[in-house]
């Protein structure tokens, strides 16, 4: 697998990333691990998860197959700190001793003594970005982090604490953002892209499949047996399944067809290959739905298929 750097740092990664919120949740060990030894014997390099996954399940899985599946040496460690369900609600934070103790946590379940990439999952409202950048700076200077960045920040929110960091020599640079963007949701490149363009930063999109509605497995109502049958997650899909993004996913589909792929190839390589992109997180249920996205390595969409798309999918 293609390797790239993430934004205008050292720091290179596979083209296309492995996404774990799943694990420990909707995926068990069995299947977790057939998902990293897919992943890995492709090429793939970029792990990513959270603090906030399952409730700390997560990491602790990806620890437990870290020297057994594969070398530490031969991923990228990336994680986030600032959401959680401690308290049996979703909560945000972004405080120097929360984000901290997020850190030290997730060093502690991942069973690492360092990331090569730390987040801040969120922006919050309220906590000065000095204070959160600050432990930002921290995590770097003590060795917790070889990276830092920053997820779900508006474009201003981004370019504001990106801007804050590049003022002062000797603070942690940010190296990405992780947004939300696919071809169902294009709406960082309105603030989101060109902040990350000015100031250096590479763009790591989760939720490229549009919540799996651009795999196809919605285009004739909702399979009782999928996560879109859930209350919860059965909200979030019907915002997809508008009149604009069935419009989107029967072009997505009229490409597979056309170019004899799959739909989750068509939207995967739209995605990946979209300006100022470092690697779309995929996360998958099962190792079948995982190899299903690594065939995508070898792909890359005709220029009129592109211009199609962008068209169809444009806001």
């Amino acid at each position: 697998m293609q390797q790239r750097a993430v934004g205008a740092t050292g720091l290179t990664v596979s083209r296309l990333g492995l996404g774990t919120m799943s694990w420990g949740r909707e995926t068990d060990e069995h299947e977790a691990r057939d998902q990293l030894i897919a992943f890995a014997e492709a090429g793939g390099t970029l792990v990513d998860t959270a603090a906030g996954y399952a409730d700390g399940a997560s990491e602790e899985m990806v620890g437990r197959l870290i020297g057994d599946v594969v070398a530490r040496d031969e991923i990228v460690i990336a994680t986030k700190g600032g959401i959680s369900r401690r308290r049996g609600e979703r909560e945000t934070y972004a405080s120097r001793g929360r984000l901290l103790a997020d850190l030290d946590a997730s060093l502690r379940r991942l069973g690492v003594d360092h990331v090569d990439l730390w987040q801040v999952h969120t922006w919050v409202d309220g906590v000065p970005i000095e204070e959160t950048m600050t432990v930002l700076d921290h995590a770097v200077a003590t060795g917790r982090a070889s990276y830092v960045g920053v997820s779900n920040y508006t474009g201003w929110q981004t370019a504001q604490a990106a801007t804050w960091q590049r003022a002062v020599p000797g603070r942690a640079v940010l190296a990405s953002t992780q947004m939300e963007y696919s071809l169902v949701n294009r709406r960082i490149e309105s603030d989101v892209v060109p902040a990350a363009a000015a100031l250096g930063l590479g763009i790591l999109p989760w939720s490229p499949l549009g919540h799996g509605v651009l795999t196809g497995k919605y285009r004739n109502g909702i399979p009782s047996d999928s996560r879109g049958a859930s209350e919860s997650y059965g909200r979030l899909i019907e915002r997809y399944l508008d009149t604009r993004c069935q419009g989107v996913i029967e072009a997505v589909a009229k490409a597979a067809d056309g170019l004899g792929w799959s739909m989750t190839e068509v939207a995967l390589a739209w995605v990946r290959d979209r300006p100022g992109v470092t690697a779309p997180i995929v996360g998958a249920r099962t190792a079948k739905q995982l190899l299903g996205a690594l065939g995508v390595e070898e792909l890359t969409l005709p220029p009129e298929i592109v211009a199609a798309l962008d068209d169809v999918s444009e806001d």
